[in-house]
């Protein structure tokens, strides 16, 4: 076993595919069928499941996909340490669709002119979405609001945001939830912590919401509480520039449920030197 196979055995599991991988470590497809081949005969277990022409990763290939990970990382870091090479390769992160608008785009710009040579790709979506990516391995790192509890992951602090509560123009003030028991709220999928955090704020005061409906997108949110269907609560640097956001009303909430912290988050097994560099602009 040498990094070449398990560089090329973590293309495979990442593209899904032998002919893409083989592109991607600049192989021909029947020299990484070769090279996988050799890898399971020296594990002595099956890494894939064969079947229709397709591959799928077998459980015992998943665990060996994580080390594998690992192990390329820590020789990547390595080999930058004592060569003093600019970093390079791919660095995939995650990012909520707020912070990705209104908070790192001149931080990925200064990190693309100063390390042109890593290829960034951002995804978007929810914080246990980007969560879940980051400790499968799908991701390097993620922007994503704290705290979160596990041991397996560190970070490192962007910003604090501040949250409000936005209503209908011709809704009454909202001091408490309280006040608003009962009303129908828009946010996120059941995974987003900013939605734990609005149903928590409902909790707190013994009120309970309405029917919650799950949103695609901060946009479409605002859209419905313009219409006067609902309640919604929302970063206020979001809604700052966001078109429309003048026909709305916007509260603000106490002072324990006012700030979310945001941070970039990553395995504390998978740093490398992409990752590396990107912490030290922030």
């Amino acid at each position: 076993m040498d990094f070449t196979q398990l560089s090329m055995f973590v293309s495979v599991v990442e593209t899904g595919s032998i002919s893409e991988a083989a592109r991607q470590v600049h192989r021909v497809p029947s020299n990484l069928t070769t090279r996988i081949r050799q890898l399971e005969e020296e594990l002595g277990v099956n890494l894939f499941i064969r079947e229709n022409q397709r591959l799928r990763v077998s459980p015992a290939g998943q665990n060996f996909y994580q080390y594998s990970k690992r192990l390329l990382a820590l020789a990547n870091e390595a080999r930058f340490s004592v060569t003093g090479d600019v970093p390079s390769g791919l660095l995939p992160l995650g990012s909520l669709e707020s912070t990705a608008a209104i908070r790192i785009p001149d931080l990925l710009a200064r990190f693309n002119q100063r390390y042109p040579s890593v290829q960034l790709t951002l995804t978007t979506g929810p914080s246990g979405d980007m969560i879940e990516s980051v400790l499968s391995g799908r991701l390097a790192a993620a922007f994503t609001d704290v705290p979160f509890k596990n041991p397996a992951l560190e970070y490192r602090s962007l910003c604090n945001e501040e949250m409000v509560i936005i209503a209908p123009g011709s809704h009454s003030p909202v001091h408490r939830a309280k006040e608003v028991d009962g009303a129908n709220l828009y946010a996120f999928k059941a995974n987003c912590s900013y939605r734990h955090h609005f149903e928590a704020w409902f909790q707190a005061d013994n009120a309970r919401p309405g029917h919650i409906y799950e949103m695609e997108s901060w946009h479409g949110i605002l859209a419905c509480v313009i219409a006067g269907a609902g309640l919604a609560m929302i970063p206020r640097a979001m809604l700052a520039i966001m078109p429309g956001a003048h026909q709305v009303n916007i509260w603000p909430v106490s002072e324990a449920w006012r700030w979310r912290e945001t941070a970039l988050i990553w395995r504390k097994d998978s740093l490398t030197p992409q990752l590396r560099a990107l912490i030290n602009l922030l």
